[in-house]
């Protein structure tokens, strides 16, 4: 919401300062976002005289000027059509910066004749898209002169972040009126010169009627017809503050109706009542009926939509845009002036659907003030009939005002029992009071009865009310006071379950993986694709079309993402996600898991190391990473060739603690990377961090104490010609169980299979850690061990040692 420091005072009558004003409104909730002083952007530019103007001798369209800048004469070479001796217009010299052009002048010869600076244009100032010829001021305008403060340029614009639930200041006024209760002013009534919203007495029934078919859609509608106006520009002060917020002027009736939206929040519309045929039939639009909008677009409506027709079409989208076959125009001489109440979500849903900005839309959908329809309408008239001219006809009113009238009760304690700010009776009255909002009585136990003002529709309870009274007295006004502490020691902010999330991340950020944040929605036919198959998953209300079922798994969406990278140059992906999984509506069918994915080469192209594509042990090793940085027992896991049917049927798994899941990895299925347009390989894995077994504490929480040995560590390495169905990890367990005390650890480190070993066999090497902690091993003790691992892995695998 933007506006400028003179619009703000048009309704409050302050001393405050620029400085003042912005920090109370942050202060009141209406966060600043920036403030733009147009007297800095245009210092450069000054009120200049064009002495003469002669023919440039090698460009027929060029002249060359001379011009008085105040303090000196200078050359200047110019193209414009209207450069003419005797001229003032717009000069900036050398160095001056253009915002138009986004350039920087500098002296320059053109076709051989130096020019220094430049006569100026209004859009080369950004104050129009005029550019036919320089800027023409009157004779009186004073040479020299800074241009901003002559042309009223010198205005502060400042731009809030709205709120959803102000709806009220989405217009100045509402602004105004906050600052007024926070002692910043007084707030005009609608009743001084240009506020003025008196009714207009018709002179004449408006030939124009009004019918509502759709009384649900808009429960009100207020118009009338005005005749003989002239539809010119309109007055330089309305068009300095409609430029000043971006709004390009456009004529004195638009205009008037963008300058109340923003002034009142009370968006109008304007038809042309010569192109409107019979009369004004608010209704449901038509299947496939259709309408082009004024900003030129053509729109296909359907039956969920509101509009705004005559008896033969539909001429505007009510509450989002004007159809542009009804709009007004310079030929316009009478006009049916409307404004009205719309059913927000209506308004909303149409808009999206149809993806149609506008400021109208803007505040229907966040709900207008509903008794102001009338208001609204007056103060529009009264701005036509002193600008255009014309004559007012009766108002045409059809439908009702809704009951927005509801009074609440609030104790004054609860101020400081929720709030912890003693205010005294009269002070919350007063800043009710200067809020819009009325004291309707006091009960015997001195609660207050408090009506809610019609523009205030996010009002709702005695909280909303305490709520008030503290942001306008200052929410820096509320002392800090610190929690009682039970104990010497804080106690964690994070749980175990919290605390592992982080672990995962960082874990898997170490090993390269960059993290990624999707959207917990997909399509479902991707999402059939991972083994969604709960209707309860299905969205009711989707943001689109294709995002319409919660994600079964995080890895679709980090394959496309891959996908993605991939089509703009970027094969080599490495992304992870931690979040949630969903396998039904219900609330423990939600899980959290660390996901990731790797795409394309394992080690990048150099010319010291050998490239090759990622694999399935890629993947393991993520998984494995991401579980021990959890505190899972890794240790104690096994793995199964079980893997669901999104990865590649050879090469994946699942890692297990007994029969719970820990984790799924492996290469994604070829025909899943077809129907999501991703070229392979990707492999990816899946964490589930809830079925991550809490540790179970013995004698408190402290970790234990490390054992280090002061023997030697001794390795063996032994081979074993086993089947070739034999997995790997069956070895490795039956090697590290042969003694539990002496052998440290198992690792394989070759698999061979071919000439030497037999068909259907393979060997498979280890390499064993043992490690003594009372004495230094013995040749004796060493071979004991040895048969105790060859005995353990042959009983295991039903394999032989390799000789």
């Amino acid at each position: 919401m933007k506006f400028t420091l003179s619009w703000l005072k048009d309704h409050l009558e302050t001393e405050a300062s620029l400085d003042q004003i912005t920090e109370k409104l942050t202060a009141l909730g209406l966060e600043v976002e920036g403030v733009q002083d147009r007297s800095k952007e245009l210092a450069p530019f000054r009120v200049a005289h064009v002495v003469s103007a002669d023919k440039h001798p090698d460009a027929d369209k060029l002249r060359v000027l001379v011009v008085d800048t105040g303090t000196e004469k200078l050359q200047v070479v110019c193209g414009a059509p209207n450069a003419r001796a005797g001229l003032k217009g717009v000069f900036a010299a050398e160095g001056a910066y253009i915002p138009g052009s986004d350039i920087t002048l500098k002296k320059g010869v053109i076709r051989g004749v130096e020019s220094n600076g430049m006569m100026c244009s209004k859009r080369e100032l950004k104050l129009s898209d005029e550019h036919d010829g320089i800027i023409e001021l009157p004779d009186d305008a004073p040479v020299g002169a800074s241009y901003a403060e002559y042309a009223g340029l010198s205005d502060p614009v400042i731009d809030i972040n709205l709120t959803p639930d102000r709806a009220d200041c989405a217009g100045v006024r509402g602004i105004a009126r906050d600052l007024a209760a926070a002692g910043l002013g007084r707030l005009k009534p609608l009743t001084e010169g240009r506020l003025n919203a008196a009714p207009v007495a018709g002179s004449f029934p408006s030939p124009i009627g009004v019918t509502i078919e759709a009384l649900d859609a808009c429960p009100l509608y207020v118009g009338r017809t005005i005749r003989g106006v002239t539809n010119g520009p309109s007055p330089q002060w309305m068009q300095d503050k409609l430029l000043a917020i971006g709004l390009r002027p456009i004529s004195a009736l638009v205009d008037i109706t963008n300058y109340v939206t923003f002034d009142v929040a009370r968006p109008l519309h304007a038809f042309d009542a010569d192109k409107v045929k019979g009369g004004i039939i608010v209704r449901m639009a038509r299947e496939g009926e259709s309408l082009t909008a004024l900003n030129g677009k053509d729109y296909t409506l359907d039956p969920s939509m509101v509009v705004i027709a005559d008896h033969e079409r539909a001429e505007a989208l009510g509450g989002i845009i004007g159809g542009e076959d009804s709009g007004c125009t310079e030929t316009t001489t009478t006009l049916f002036l409307e404004a009205a109440i719309f059913d927000t979500v209506r308004v909303a849903q149409a808009g999206r659907r149809l993806g149609v900005e506008s400021d109208a839309r803007y505040r229907l959908e966040r709900g207008v003030d509903p008794a102001a329809v009338v208001e609204g309408v007056e103060r529009a008239t009264r701005l036509i009939l002193e600008i255009c001219g014309g004559e007012a006809s009766d108002l045409v009113i059809a439908g009702a005002e809704p009951n927005w009238r509801r009074t609440l009760t609030l104790r004054p304690g609860r101020v400081k029992s929720l709030g912890g700010v003693d205010l005294n009776h009269d002070q919350q009255t007063r800043i009710l009071t200067d809020l819009g909002f009325t004291i309707e009585g006091e009960e015997d136990d001195g609660s207050l009865r408090v009506g809610v003002p019609s523009w205030r529709a996010d009002v709702h309870g005695e909280a909303d009310l305490v709520e008030e009274v503290l942001r306008v007295n200052g929410f820096d006004a509320i002392p800090a006071t610190p929690l009682p502490r039970d104990t010497v020691l804080a106690r964690p902010a994070l749980t175990l379950k919290q605390r592992r999330v982080a672990s995962a991340r960082r874990a898997l950020a170490a090993r390269g993986l960059s993290e990624a944040v999707t959207w917990s929605f997909l399509a479902s036919a991707t999402a059939a694709l991972f083994g969604a198959s709960h209707e309860g998953l299905r969205l009711v209300n989707p943001i689109s079309s294709d995002l319409d079922v919660m994600r079964p798994s995080i890895l679709p969406n980090l394959i496309q993402a891959a996908g993605r990278n991939a089509d703009r140059g970027y094969a080599d992906v490495r992304l992870f996600e931690v979040g949630a999984a969903f396998r039904s509506p219900a609330p423990d069918g939600q899980d959290s898991v660390a996901a990731g994915i790797r795409a394309g080469a394992a080690v990048p192209r150099h010319w010291a190391e050998k490239t090759r594509p990622v694999d399935v042990f890629d993947a393991k090793a993520d998984a494995l990473a991401a579980l021990e940085a959890a505190g899972a027992p890794t240790a104690n896991l096994q793995v199964t060739a079980d893997a669901p049917a999104w990865y590649h049927p050879g090469r994946s798994g699942v890692l297990r603690l007994g029969p719970t899941v820990m984790a799924r990895f492996g290469e994604i299925h070829p025909s899943v990377l077809d129907t999501l347009g991703v070229k392979g390989p990707v492999v990816g894995f899946e964490v589930m961090l809830d079925a991550i077994p809490l540790p179970k504490k013995k004698g408190g929480t402290a970790k234990p104490m490390v054992q280090l040995s002061a023997f030697q560590p001794i390795e063996r390495d032994f081979a074993f010609l086993v089947g070739q169905d034999v997995e790997a990890d069956k070895i490795l367990r039956a090697a590290k169980g042969a003694d539990k005390a002496l052998v440290k650890d198992a690792t394989l480190f070759d698999v061979y299979q071919g000439m030497g070993v037999g068909e259907g066999r393979k060997s498979v090497a280890v390499s064993v850690t043992y490690q003594p902690t009372t004495a230094t091993l013995t040749d004796e003790a060493i071979e004991a061990v040895g048969q105790k691992i060859v005995a353990a892995v042959i009983k295991a695998t039903g394999g032989s040692l390799r000789g």
